[in-house]
């Protein structure tokens, strides 16, 4: 049976803008049936880097805010830190970040909380035992929470393909260590050229795993690291590495499973915003000129369909002259604009294994909203 995924695009009338299509969006799919009385509510979002204009308008998320909150819920806004070293990869920096580009309190109507903690070592393992993961390392906020719901920008993204649900929910929710357990097979690496004796990896190695060498750099004991990625965030010179050593089919098919990891057991809804549909991850600390107009807002119980929805919503769409497109071989009208943008991975290899696990189903109705 084909799964439901309800649409709206962005037209709209004098008194009918936006954010009002976004509530009829949301309790048109059924988000009203959610019992969400008493219930904590992880809003599972990204809010951007710094200098990265295209994560969504917080305007939207305080829609879904309140929306929680007229149905009795208690919903907080979540991520996780990130695995690189940037402006998301401590829950100062990531707090921060998220206030300035407008995720606060004030601007949303719900708080904000980075779900692994200071340094990105609070995790929950959630046991899944599956193909590539058998305990997925979990952000202990998201793991605690009784409901997911899931705000996604919709883009592409150099490592999947796409970035929309499956990812926000998958790679976006692991801690600092479930991150390196998706994007590598093996450990972080030390680059001994680039290492200056700061002493910032060893201060911050929660297994004493890192020690200074006879040259003075810093050297791994593998015997005794754990793969958090502690170093590759605490690392101001790019010495210490992630071994990004893994297929891109791989990395998808850990997020996928990573994203069953989170919605397990749990009641889960959510939407996709197919607009400033950047060529690129909003990780960047910028984005480019947008591969196709505004497409609109998508909705869903099933994350998978509504993936795959937004996936062929956005290749029969126009595409922007003079974006990422036409920068190699001239793109044609009817290539599929993902694989054209980054034709080294493939964005199925996702939305295949996350439907091969029972995550979701790719069969999908669209339902057209006005």
């Amino acid at each position: 049976m084909a799964s439901k995924v309800f649409f709206t695009d962005m037209r709209v009338l004098p008194d009918y803008g936006l954010l009002e299509k976004l509530d009829a969006l949301m309790k048109r799919a059924g988000m009203d049936n959610v019992d969400f009385k008493d219930k904590l509510v992880a809003i599972k979002i990204t809010f951007g880097e710094r200098g990265n204009m295209a994560y969504i308008r917080p305007g939207y998320i305080a829609r879904v805010v309140k929306k929680i909150q007229d149905l009795g819920g208690k919903p907080i806004l979540v991520d996780c830190n990130t695995l690189y070293y940037g402006m998301r990869a401590n829950a100062v920096d990531h707090l921060e970040t998220a206030m300035l580009n407008g995720f606060n309190r004030i601007a949303v109507g719900c708080n904000v909380m980075i779900a692994d903690g200071l340094t990105g070592l609070d995790c929950t393992e959630i046991p899944i035992n599956m193909d590539y993961v058998k305990n997925a390392k979990i952000g202990s906020v998201i793991a605690a929470a009784d409901i997911i719901v899931s705000v996604s920008h919709f883009k592409g993204h150099q490592g999947t393909g796409f970035g929309g649900a499956l990812k926000n929910v998958g790679m976006g929710s692991g801690s600092r260590q479930g991150k390196m357990e998706m994007h590598a097979a093996s450990k972080p690496k030390i680059l001994e050229e680039k290492c200056v004796a700061c002493g910032k990896c060893i201060q911050h190695c929660p297994q004493k795993a890192i020690s200074y060498n006879d040259n003075h750099k810093a050297c791994i004991d593998y015997a005794k690291c754990i793969g958090c990625g502690q170093c590759v965030a605490t690392c101001h010179y790019g010495a210490a590495v992630a071994n990004y050593d893994q297929e891109s089919a791989t990395v998808g098919k850990k997020m996928a499973e990573y994203a069953f990891a989170v919605l397990k057991g749990k009641p889960n809804f959510h939407i996709n915003m197919v607009m400033d549909i950047s060529p690129e991850c909003d990780c960047w600390s910028i984005n480019d000129l947008a591969i196709a107009p505004n497409v609109g807002m998508a909705a869903s119980f099933d994350p998978v369909a509504l993936d795959r929805a937004c996936v062929d919503l956005v290749n029969q769409a126009p595409s922007i002259p003079g974006s990422m497109l036409f920068d190699k071989e001239p793109y044609v009208v009817g290539q599929d604009k993902f694989e054209h943008i980054h034709p080294d991975v493939s964005w199925r290899d996702t939305l295949d294994h996350a439907e091969e696990i029972g995550l979701g189903s790719q069969d999908y109705e669209l339902v057209k909203m006005k």
